[in-house]
């Protein structure tokens, strides 16, 4: 059985997530930093419907701690799906950013993705089959007031995931992003009305987790061997 690490995975975007590769037969690692509780009880319930599941607890912004937190996940194996979903907001202008909001954005969610993909990388290398994906957001394409951190942090995922494809390709390894758009969870409903959405999305609502997650499924499994080095949009028609 494979396994799949899914970062950030008690969000409601990585809850589906989690849920749809467990459905698709995975043993699913679910990452979090602060929120155990929830990850066990997502773990319960995945494995009370017959899936296989456990937690992971690490502060992903610090690379010697992901190491060395990455050990016990090696002793059963290299994961050999890696979904990097953790990310955090702290949006305020540029001109009123901190130095605090500005690291702590690209810790999490741009140098998260090198703690825990770098030392995984040569174990899965030698599997000579992998499904490495990480997750963007439109916000990289067209950028948004107050995200300056926050679209950074995630167009520079983008080109490591260009990159990266092209060091691991021979290997049977497939790297791309996944840019979502407005997606339905309350901190979306905390500060958009539905006019908003219909407004600014060309589809005129915002997507579903499990939409992004039906996407996830499909670029981690067999039928994705050649999508690599893609960032592919899923946000209505907003760019």
């Amino acid at each position: 059985m494979k396994r799949a690490l899914v970062t950030g995975g008690t969000s409601p975007l990585g809850q589906a997530i989690c849920q749809q590769l467990v459905a698709d037969g995975l043993h699913v690692i679910v990452h979090t930093h602060n929120n155990p509780a929830r990850a066990s009880t997502m773990v319960a319930d995945f494995t009370a419907q017959g899936g296989r599941a456990e937690v992971w607890q690490c502060d992903l912004s610090y690379s010697e701690k992901t190491r060395q937190g990455l050990d016990p996940v090696l002793a059963d194996g290299v994961p050999q799906i890696i979904v990097h979903n953790a990310g955090t907001h702290e949006d305020a202008t540029l001109a009123g950013m901190s130095d605090t909001q500005w690291h702590d954005v690209i810790g999490v969610s741009l140098n998260g993705f090198f703690n825990v993909v770098q030392p995984l990388l040569l174990p899965l290398t030698r599997t000579r089959w992998g499904r490495i994906i990480a997750l963007s957001s439109v916000s990289a394409r067209i950028g948004n007031k107050g995200q300056v951190n926050y679209a950074a942090a995630k167009a520079g995922l983008e080109g490591a995931v260009r990159s990266l494809a092209r060091e691991v390709g021979s290997r049977g390894i497939t790297v791309n992003a996944v840019a979502p758009g407005i997606i339905e969870s309350p901190a979306t409903a905390a500060v958009m009305t539905a006019r908003d959405i219909a407004e600014l999305v060309p589809a005129r609502r915002s997507g579903k987790p499990q939409e992004v997650a039906d996407l996830i499924a499909f670029l981690a499994s067999d039928k994705a061997a050649y999508i690599s080095g893609q960032t592919i949009g899923i946000n209505g028609g907003m760019a």
